[in-house]
């Protein structure tokens, strides 16, 4: 009886986590969704809020600057179903600093940024986008390690991006902004590719952990009655 006991606590557990997860994710979906919709915040509004430990993931932003496409970097990427690169190019602000934007996707076979010549804009530009912070660390032991001597990454290393593409860390914001789907000319690379579809399946788990308690005290409860109804020997 006490290991049906701890089984079923176990169970229940799980669901009431599933359940304070589902808590969590709809808020943080909400929270994506309020802060894509809303104006743009010049860059130094990101800035000063993330010097002072503020939450930036997915704040809309705008900077302005000129591209450095020679130091562009390649993160390989799926996007509808191809597989391909995201390309983070150097933006080089009025101040000097560098400033890493997602420009977006392109096809495996266009990694070589000649075969796409027109995108590589010249002059001034204001990109629109979202703000992403940098990761700390390689997000799991699955994921490869990243191969800046032939300019291939599989996680957003920023450090890594930065010294690999000849830039001063120093002068190097410590974020990214993912374009948005403004077309660039030519149609490459594709903008807008920021995930934000994020899997909300808490619901689901949380029902089938309580489904299996449920089942597992009826399971219980029927073998307590029959014993109980058993004839005496």
């Amino acid at each position: 009886m006490g290991l049906l006991l701890a089984a079923f606590a176990i169970l229940l557990s799980l669901g009431t986590w599933q359940v304070e997860r589902l808590v969590w994710k709809e808020a943080l979906l909400a929270t994506i969704a309020e802060r894509r919709a809303a104006p743009p915040a010049p860059l130094a509004d990101i800035e000063a809020a993330a010097a002072a430990g503020q939450d930036i993931d997915y704040r809309t932003v705008t900077a302005t600057g000129t591209f450095e496409h020679g130091r562009e970097r390649h993160f390989l990427a799926t996007w509808n179903g191809e597989s391909g690169f995201y390309v983070f190019t150097p933006l080089t602000l009025a101040d000097g600093r560098s400033l890493f934007i997602n420009r977006g996707f392109v096809p495996y076979d266009r990694k070589d940024p000649a075969k796409r010549s027109e995108g590589q804009v010249a002059g001034p530009v204001t990109v629109t986008g979202l703000a992403r912070p940098p990761l700390a660390a390689k997000p799991s032991l699955l994921v490869p390690d990243n191969d800046a001597a032939k300019n291939v990454f599989y996680w957003k290393d920023l450090a890594a991006m930065t010294t690999s593409a000849g830039l001063d860390p120093a002068r190097t914001l410590p974020l990214f902004v993912d374009a948005d789907a403004t077309p660039n000319p030519g149609g490459l690379p594709i903008g807008g590719v920021t995930q934000v579809d994020l899997p909300n399946n808490h619901l689901q788990y949380a029902v089938t952990w309580y489904g299996l308690a449920l089942a597992l005290a009826g399971v219980v409860l029927v073998a307590w009655v029959r014993r109980r109804s058993a004839p005496a020997a």
